[in-house]
């Protein structure tokens, strides 16, 4: 018997049927950096909570994507705790496109 394989789109929240899946993704998406930030830092999880004002289970929560704890808003107030820019743009989606859509670009 041969299993069927089904190719999943590029948002693997959508594929599991998640409320929202652009948001979700995009507040992985930004999780996941704020992460890499703080181990391109060396900071631990103590030092990282005292930048952030985040106690330290609360920063193991970031680190592990805990998405549930953390809004976009929150995500880009630490953002800017660990000096980084926050940049959102606001604009008409392309004729092309069938509907709106929500995205990050996450810069080096």
């Amino acid at each position: 018997m041969r299993e069927k394989i089904i190719r999943g789109s590029d948002n693997v929240f959508k594929d599991l049927g998640v409320f929202d899946p652009e948001r979700t993704l995009i507040r992985a998406k930004i999780m996941s950096r704020i992460t890499e930030i703080i181990n391109e830092l060396g900071l631990t999880q103590k030092q990282a909570g005292k930048l952030l004002n985040l106690t330290q289970p609360k920063v193991s929560n970031l680190m592990n994507g805990k998405l549930s704890i953390f809004s976009l808003e929150h995500l880009f107030k630490l953002l800017t705790a660990l000096k980084y820019d926050v940049e959102i743009i606001v604009k008409p989606k392309l004729a092309t496109e069938t509907k709106a859509t929500t995205s990050v670009l996450l810069a080096a």
